[in-house]
């Protein structure tokens, strides 16, 4: 656990910082020192990777920008293909990952990344610390995470905005096929996955997943979003499914349709956007949720 401190600076450096326990904190041990933005970052890794607390999943995130996401048999398996999708933000990146790392797992790390894992065997930390890559271990079980997510508090020069943490689930109600395509069992369960990427992705967010592991993660970008995904992901994008939080526009289709998608997971589709994935043969599913997220 982290001390009340004083932190070198905050998120640039001609900012005081300091850190503060409080009251309602997770139960979590710290190999070294971490730095302001390290801390919120770790913490907005946490939210995405509490998403799948039984499973192996893992992430990595680097500035609040998640580059990759994957689940996998073993946290090796999981940590071997967020490195395959996307290599080079793996480096200096720090790993979330949902379950004990063993030495298997740590082999991938350098002492440019820092760690987070439930659990830590004491081979894993030997290399750890032979490396000088710091660890983050979370005590408290990542099932009761979201039982402490705060109040999202924003002090502006308007005034004070409150709001309540987005613990939104897919609902079999809300989950709605409209397309005349149907999905298949491994597309839904990608879906699934990649709807709970894209709930705690920047706003204005596409992912592309396939086989439980992101191909591309577009986030905090405007019209140019999926664009930018499916460039990224290239030939990997084929039979991918692509989730947003926000609805996707006629073009947004288009470009889906030429990255050969297989189907899409958005909030809400008017009748043209329909029309035109069942032109695409694309599965089209609703959830009548917007996850939008800053």
């Amino acid at each position: 656990m982290i001390n009340d401190i004083t932190l070198e600076h905050g998120e640039n450096q001609h900012q005081n910082a300091h850190f503060e326990n409080h009251s309602d904190m997770i139960d979590y041990e710290v190999s070294g020192n971490l730095t302001y933005s390290e801390i919120s970052t770790i913490a907005k890794g946490l939210n995405l990777i509490s998403e799948f607390y039984d499973v192996k999943a893992a992430c990595s995130i680097k500035g609040n920008c998640f580059g990759a996401v994957a689940l996998g048999q073993s946290s090796a398996d999981a940590v071997q293909k967020i490195l395959d999708s996307n290599p080079i933000d793996f480096i200096s990146s720090i790993i979330i990952l949902s379950s004990e790392a063993d030495s298997e797992t740590v082999k991938f790390f350098k002492d440019s990344n820092i760690v987070v894992a439930t659990n830590f065997t004491n081979n894993a930390i030997e290399i750890l610390n032979n490396h000088n890559v710091r660890y983050v271990t979370i005590k408290t079980p990542l099932k009761n995470y979201k039982k402490y997510l705060p109040e999202d508090i924003r002090i502006t020069p308007l005034g004070t905005l409150i709001q309540s943490p987005n613990l939104s689930e897919l609902e079999k109600d809300n989950f709605k096929v409209v397309s005349k395509q149907k999905p298949t069992v491994e597309q839904i369960e990608d879906a699934v996955f990649a709807w709970k990427v894209a709930k705690h992705v920047a706003s204005q967010a596409v992912v592309l997943a396939k086989d439980l592991k992101t191909s591309a993660i577009s986030q905090g970008l405007q019209s140019a979003s999926t664009e930018f995904a499916l460039n990224y992901s290239c030939e990997r994008s084929k039979d991918s499914i692509l989730a947003s939080d926000m609805p996707l526009t006629e073009h947004d289709i288009n470009v889906a349709s030429q990255g050969r998608v297989g189907l899409i997971v958005i909030p809400e589709a008017g009748k043209e956007i329909i029309t035109l994935a069942d032109k695409y043969n694309i599965c089209l599913i609703t959830t009548a949720i917007t996850n939008i997220c800053y």
